[in-house]
């Protein structure tokens, strides 16, 4: 299948109750294969903390959904900031996560996300969605020693 027919049956709509598992098994793969730097061990400590905060009242949950493939993505949108994306592997590449943002940007204008500094083709990725680098710290948000960047975007960058 093409981009372009993938983008003509592509969904983006507003999470359920019923798509919490697949969220769960979505991030576990995606994380796998994108995060190199994270073992098995950190991962499943990392479970918890992702059940708790797709639950959460505060994050606005939205997946893209292609025809004949079900979920392939999810992003979690908190005011202007961009809480999550994550893609099914098999989808990676494929202009999925762009327009994600590009719909993230429509509903909520100018956006911030953090980018693990070990994962290079994320930050890459919002790179090209028009993100620039604010700032960095040197442990993610729970105090371990994954650096994360903070990155920003501008009106009409993607």
């Amino acid at each position: 299948m093409s981009t372009s027919q993938a983008f003509q049956q592509l969904l983006i709509r507003r999470a359920t109750s019923d798509d919490y598992e697949t969220l769960i098994e979505l991030w576990r793969r995606s994380v796998t294969a994108t995060h190199g730097f994270l073992t098995e061990a950190d991962i499943e400590l990392l479970l918890p903390d992702v059940r708790a905060g797709l639950l959460s009242a505060d994050l606005e949950l939205w997946v893209s959904c292609l025809e004949g493939a079900g979920i392939v993505g999810f992003m979690g949108l908190s005011g202007g900031r961009l809480e999550a994306l994550f893609l099914d592997p098999l989808h990676l590449r494929a202009g999925i996560g762009r327009r994600m943002v590009t719909h993230a940007m429509a509903l909520k204008g100018d956006l911030s996300v953090d980018v693990n500094e070990q994962n290079p083709a994320a930050v890459r990725f919002y790179e090209a969605c028009g993100f620039v680098l604010e700032g960095r710290s040197p442990l993610d948000s729970a105090g371990r020693p994954f650096p994360i960047l903070h990155m920003e975007s501008r009106a009409g960058s993607t």
